[in-house]
């Protein structure tokens, strides 16, 4: 019998992503997509025996920062030994495009420590030099408001001034028509912080005119988390568009119980008509920078403004000051955990929390806090221990609630300890939340990673597996797939995916990288 297929995956449980129950079969794929889906063996040029495994379409990433590190690591192992595929990135209002001053996208975004070369100045540009990358899993861009207002505003925290804001719809505008996928807002972060509800308003309202999806990390995720959820709806509700409020979570131990009543707002907009969702990653700690925990005005102007204002001891102390009233309240500094920082004086409290570097240094939390950031040029990022198992598992329930990291292309094994998302989201899932726990079915968290990430983003070939669609798949061993990376020991990749396949190329094969990178930008 004539080869028909240039690949087939036979003796699977297909899970398709749509939820629907799990069948034996087999794939075959031509030209890099499904041609035939069979419940019987196929014959091909060359075959994958799944074993009886699960066979699903690849994961899909709703939240992911790699368009920052993709490029120097396009390998992407840490993202396609969990099965991941596709990647949506430029989320929380940080995006490498529009570019106009490259100083000032640095100093915003300090922690990134970019090691792209900076030489695009768009969304087509810089597709152009990630296609150029040849990465492993494809990527869909976004664009995020910081990177807006540092093309037009810069770093100052004030309202746009006449005609500054239609330069920034207009940017949005071009971003969307180079493909560009979503918007972004992180509204925690200088400075996109700065922007008032009416200003996000008029670009949420610029994206839904581009059919963009508005994806957003909220103005507060602690005591005022229900206002920052109602202020996401009051967005769509003016303009139409497609709301994704990133990994919905409760900060705080008196926060604790309000992703149950932050889902309920979501459900209830949904009953008015808008089109509102939501992601989250498994675990109980966020992580980010540590100058995002300071006052909005002791980052205006950006990295350069704060270490001068750091190294004011007036500045300094009104700073600690308002620091120490957010640690007394809403952020418990024992829960803040130092993650990575360039080396110095604080280096050898990696991995340690806050609270135990300001007592070797006989300083206050805030003083600490301070002292760490103006020791390592504003470029601290944490891990935050602050949130409950039953929040994650309520979000992980909600059916309009998909998975994603919020993750990291990760290249260099034992820098620091970042955070465990980045290895292990997916694989943590499928083996604590599914096998262990029971929290949700196998099926139902397919397609919170598949079918239903597709759908926010507009990706109608992918998602799904039928005849026709991109052969982006992944076989796991659903009886050990696991994650491995733990807040101590964070640089350990996920097992039990055992093939990934990606435009009809196997990338990874019986649990190790093939080599090949056949990754698009979409």
């Amino acid at each position: 019998m004539t080869n028909t297929f240039d690949l087939a995956i036979n003796n699977a449980r297909i899970i398709d992503g749509t939820g629907s129950p799990t069948w034996r079969g087999a794939v075959g794929i031509r030209g890099g997509r499904i041609a035939a889906v069979s419940d019987m063996d196929l014959q091909a040029a060359a075959v994958i025996n799944a074993g009886g495994q699960v066979l699903a379409p690849g994961f899909i990433d709703l939240h992911s920062h790699a368009d920052f590190t993709l490029g120097t690591d396009p390998q992407a192992l840490t993202q396609i030994s969990q099965g991941v595929t596709t990647l949506l990135t430029g989320n929380c209002g940080s995006s490498p495009f529009p570019l106009k001053d490259v100083d000032a996208l640095k100093s915003a975004a300090s922690f990134l420590e970019p090691v792209l070369p900076w030489d695009w100045q768009d969304a087509s540009g810089f597709a152009g030099s990630l296609a150029a990358a040849r990465p492993a899993v494809n990527t869909a861009l976004q664009v995020g408001h910081s990177a807006l207002r540092l093309a037009v505003i810069g770093d100052e925290q004030r309202a746009p001034a006449s005609g500054e804001l239609e330069q920034m719809q207009d940017l949005l505008r071009e971003a969307a028509a180079q493909g560009v996928k979503g918007y972004s807002t992180g509204l925690i972060y200088a400075p996109c912080s700065y922007a008032s509800t009416e200003e996000v308003t008029a670009l949420a309202e610029t994206a839904a005119e581009c059919g963009m999806l508005y994806s957003t990390h909220m103005r507060n995720e602690t005591d005022h988390l229900l206002e920052a959820v109602a202020e996401a709806i009051s967005v769509a509700r003016a303009t139409g568009v497609r709301l994704e409020i990133s990994h919905i979570k409760a900060m705080g131990p008196r926060n604790h119980g309000k992703v149950a009543e932050a889902l309920q707002l979501m459900a209830d907009a949904r009953a008015e008509g808008l089109d509102v969702t939501a992601d989250v990653y498994p675990y109980t700690a966020s992580s980010t920078t540590l100058n995002s925990r300071l006052p909005d005005w002791s980052l205006d102007g950006g990295g350069p403004a704060l270490l001068a204002r750091l190294a004011d001891p007036d500045e300094r102390r009104r700073i600690s000051t308002a620091l120490a009233q957010r640690f007394e309240g809403e952020i418990d500094p024992a829960g803040i955990v130092l993650a990575s920082m360039p080396q110095g004086k604080y280096s050898p409290w990696i991995g340690h929390p806050l609270t135990d570097a300001a007592s070797a240094a006989g300083l206050s939390p805030s003083d600490a806090a301070l002292d760490v950031l103006a020791e390592h040029r504003a470029t601290v990022a944490i891990v935050n221990h602050a949130m409950a198992d039953a929040d994650v598992e309520a979000a992980l329930r909600d059916p309009f609630v998909a998975v994603a990291s919020d993750g990291w292309i990760m290249t260099e094994s034992g820098a620091g300890t970042p955070h465990p998302r980045s290895f292990g989201t997916f694989t943590r899932v499928l083996g604590r939340y599914v096998r262990e726990l029971g929290t949700i079915s196998l099926e139902e968290a397919v397609r919170k990673m598949t079918s239903l990430p597709a759908g926010r983003v507009g990706l109608t070939d992918r998602g799904t597996i039928g005849v026709g669609k991109v052969a982006d798949l992944t076989v796991f061993d659903p009886e050990s797939v696991a994650d491995h990376s733990t807040y101590s020991e964070p640089w350990q990749l996920s097992t039990g995916i055992t093939h990934v396949v990606v435009g009809g190329e196997t990338v990874w094969a019986d649990g190790a990288t093939t080599g090949v990178r056949a990754g698009r930008v979409l």
